[in-house]
């Protein structure tokens, strides 16, 4: 297997920087050389320029007879002779030696050696001008020797300024190479990775970098290929996904509209045909079935009676009307909870075999339960053969669910609107027995006393009597218009101060007295029983004040902490409870203290001669429940 050499970006990089380097660095090599060498020869310049001085100097001791200073003279003059064969590389001090500076450098030193007796003294002095001839002479061959040294120098420099220039070329060059590789390795490849990045913000997850080097980029670039391909595959995932909870959404839609379809019409139902009816139409639409049938069973779940239907024939509903247990495989009592689909054609014929004849080929029998009874089942009726999905036997249970709690609902509205009339009865006749019972029973004994002073032939009891009677018909009629007067007076469920006020009212009209409500605090609200209790309390004590009083005007005092107490007073006559007891044949006060007394309350009459009368009602801390009122008003 052949393994792909992978060069890495820095490689490429310094691959390609590496010559223009070396060149670089060889060339200022080569610079710094030269300059040394230019330098050197210079140095040498200078110090062949000192010698042709020496020369001159040791000419002139010569001509003066100087001998002492010639020995000197003469080893300074050796000195730089060997310093110029030797050099110097501490100043530095470099001979530039080629052919032609090394024979004038020879010259010079064979020169030396012809002229060093004659400079040291062992020659005989020569005369003036031989002397200065010779020393122009060598003085000349040091000149050669020098401006050799200095063409020489010259060369160097022209060479070294060519390669200056040629390397300033070099360097643009180089410069223009790095460029072009920078661009060619890491900006292009940048631009095509930017340029990916921004189609894949714009949507594009089809974008894709074009993979032509091995390099850090090339890695990158299939990097940034794979994750665009992951978040592509990703995003298809993600729209199957959309798709599948979107269905799923819609189809939770569709049960809750179903759901709240029905709970509206469980809602407006007051019959049980409205509700029965517009089931079936509804449970027909939402199954998208052909037919319905409802059927509700008896205690015994023998018999299913067909409270409503949709979409059955005729001669069906007439036969099905009333179904026994065990005649059909609808009707069924031990069937397991749930919806069946019970394919018509596939099971074993029955008796009855409507179902077919109408052309259905599927039953859906979803049975009606509520509390673990078996109340009755819904039948689902089509024409071709289906299957339930667990989403549909899901909802068809939750409407049978609905449906079984709206009946159970109707039926104890209906119970409770029975107790509710039974409950009305027994009040009108408690009322009735507490007030006009009684005043007819004072009139039958008025009567009986009428026939005897009629039979006596006593005309003074005869009046009398008709007197007592007129009085207890008067009673009796403001007794009944007390009662119209009450029974039309209701209750407020959250708060009792709106009766009051109604109950006041009314007074006023009746009366013509001032009467006055003042609540005192924030308590919580009275139960409704207890509610009308108070009122038929508050009621009898105005009926009282309206009867017996005499009072110019009427307070009605609530406080409603830290426990209610109600009190009625006025500015009527009064009376003095040391009197005993009021006239027996005036039942009022008695009445409020038994009604007070059922609502275990406290019931305290006030009442001072010429100065008014209160009547003071304080309801327990602990109020009785509406249950508990009417147990114990049924049993009063």
């Amino acid at each position: 297997m052949r393994t792909v050499r992978h060069w890495p970006l820095g490689a490429k990089l310094s691959l390609v920087a590496a010559p223009f380097l070396l060149v670089a660095i060889f060339s200022i090599a080569v610079l710094v050389w030269m300059s040394l060498q230019l330098e050197g020869g210079a140095a040498s310049v200078n110090e062949a320029g000192r010698m042709r001085m020496q020369a001159y100097r040791m000419v002139l001791s010569v001509g003066t007879g100087d001998t002492q200073a010639l020995p000197k003279q003469r080893a300074e003059f050796e000195a730089s002779l060997q310093l110029l064969r030797q050099g110097d590389p501490e100043r530095p001090l470099f001979v530039p030696w080629d052919d032609t500076v090394r024979q004038r450098f020879a010259a010079v030193e064979q020169d030396w050696v012809r002229y060093r007796d004659r400079f040291a003294g062992m020659m005989p002095p020569s005369t003036s001008t031989t002397l200065a001839a010779d020393a122009a002479a060598f003085a000349s061959h040091i000149d050669a020797f020098v401006s050799s040294i200095e063409a020489h120098l010259s060369r160097w420099a022209s060479l070294m300024h060519l390669l200056q220039v040629g390397l300033m070329a070099f360097a643009v060059v180089g410069a223009a190479v790095l460029l072009y590789t920078g661009y060619l390795f890491v900006l292009e490849p940048v631009g095509l990775l930017k340029q990916a990045i921004h189609r894949i913000q714009g949507g594009d997850l089809g974008a894709r970098v074009e993979c032509t080097t091995t390099d850090e980029f090339g890695t990158l670039a299939t990097g940034f290929n794979d994750m665009s391909e992951q978040l592509q595959s990703m995003y298809r995932g993600l729209e199957s996904r959309v798709h599948e909870k979107t269905a799923q959404l819609e189809e939770k839609h569709e049960r809750l509209e179903s759901l709240y379809e029905v709970t509206n019409l469980v809602t407006r139902a007051v019959t049980l045909d409205e509700l029965a009816a517009g089931f079936t139409k509804s449970v027909a639409r939402i199954a998208h079935a052909d037919g319905v049938a409802l059927r509700w069973s008896d205690e015994t779940n023998r018999r299913y009676l067909m409270l409503a239907s949709h979409g059955l024939p005729q001669a069906m509903l007439e036969a099905e009307h009333c179904l026994m247990a065990g005649d059909c495989h609808c009707g069924a009592p031990d069937a397991p909870p749930g919806a069946r689909v019970i394919p018509i054609r596939a099971m074993q014929p029955t008796r009855m075999g409507h179902c077919a004849r109408a052309g259905f080929e599927t039953v859906v029998s979803v049975p009606i339960r509520l509390h673990d009874r078996l109340m009755g089942e819904v039948d689902l009726f089509f024409h071709a053969q289906v299957d339930l999905s667990e989403a549909e036997r899901s909802l068809l249970d939750a409407l049978t669910v609905q449906l079984a709690g709206a009946m159970e609902n109707l039926r104890l509205n209906a119970l409770g609107l029975e107790a509710a009339v039974s409950q009305e009865r027994s009040f009108l006749a408690r009322e009735l027995h507490d007030s006009i019972a009684q005043s007819l029973a004072f009139l039958k004994i008025q009567v009986q006393l009428m026939r005897d002073a009629l039979a006596k032939g006593d005309p003074e009891q005869v009046q009398h009597v008709l007197g007592e009677i007129d009085v207890g018909v008067r009673e009796s009629y403001g007794d009944v218009r007390e009662l119209l007067m009450h029974f039309r007076t209701r209750a407020n469920a959250e708060d009792i101060e709106p009766a009051l006020m109604t109950t006041l009212r009314k007074f006023e009209h009746q009366t013509g007295l001032k009467a006055t409500l003042q609540m005192q605090g924030q308590g919580l609200p009275l139960a409704p029983d207890m509610q009308i209790q108070v009122l038929h309390i508050v009621q009898e004590a105005l009926s009282n004040i309206r009867k017996h009083a005499r009072a110019g005007q009427v307070w009605l005092d609530v406080q409603q902490q830290p426990q209610w107490r109600l009190e009625v007073r006025d500015d009527g006559l009064g009376f003095s409870n040391r009197d005993g007891p009021p006239d027996e044949t005036h039942v009022g006060l008695r009445i409020m203290a038994e009604r007070a007394e059922r609502l275990g309350a406290q019931f305290e009459v006030l009442s001072t001669p010429g100065r008014g009368t209160s009547i003071v009602l304080t309801l327990p801390s602990t109020q009785k429940t509406p249950v508990d009122l009417s147990q114990q008003a049924q049993l009063a």
